[in-house]
């Protein structure tokens, strides 16, 4: 007889609510559920953020949310989940970074949470209760690992880098001092 393993059914509890918070705020922003405002919206909150371009933005940010966010629920492709979640998380914390720390007072806490919680879900593995479990840890093995973690933190550099030099630039236009 199997006994329960405290530590697998632990991840299992982590991944399936990390995972259904992340699928539900990349649904907000993909098809507008719980509130969203679907693509449209997204895609004109990320041109106000200084993402460009815009809609490729929306697009990656809901991908990555509830992309990443389905995959840990379930536990496949565990690395690329957390590291892909891990990834997105960092262009909002970027966004939230000017106002502090706390959530409270519109601060990067929260992002910041999902995706350290994600990445540290995505590095230790999904656990003996998962697809990855059943499928013979095929995606989800070292090099998978770095590979998605590498990518990921190239990914949200570059796309934070050019979200940065964008506001410098817009911030140095000419007419700007006195708005």
């Amino acid at each position: 007889m199997t006994c329960i393993n405290r530590r697998d059914l632990g991840l299992l509890v982590l991944r399936v609510g990390t995972g259904a918070v992340l699928a539900a705020h990349g649904s907000q922003k993909l098809g507008g559920w719980f509130g969203g405002g679907g693509i449209e919206g997204t895609t004109a909150a990320m041109e106000a953020m200084g993402f460009h371009p815009p809609k490729h933005s929306a697009l990656a940010a809901g991908i990555g949310e509830a992309g990443g966010g389905i995959l840990l629920a379930l536990g496949l492709a565990t690395p690329a989940a957390g590291a892909a979640a891990a990834g997105t998380m960092a262009g909002a914390v970027a966004v939230h970074a000017p106002a502090g720390f706390f959530a409270m007072g519109g601060g990067y806490e929260y992002p910041a949470f999902l995706g350290f919680t994600a990445a540290a879900i995505g590095v230790t593995g999904a656990g003996r209760y998962s697809l990855d479990h059943a499928t013979g840890h095929v995606l989800d093995r070292p090099w998978v690992v770095a590979l998605a973690f590498a990518g990921s933190a190239l990914a949200a550099a570059a796309v934070v880098g050019r979200r940065a030099k964008g506001q410098a630039a817009a911030q140095n236009e000419p007419g700007d001092e006195g708005a």
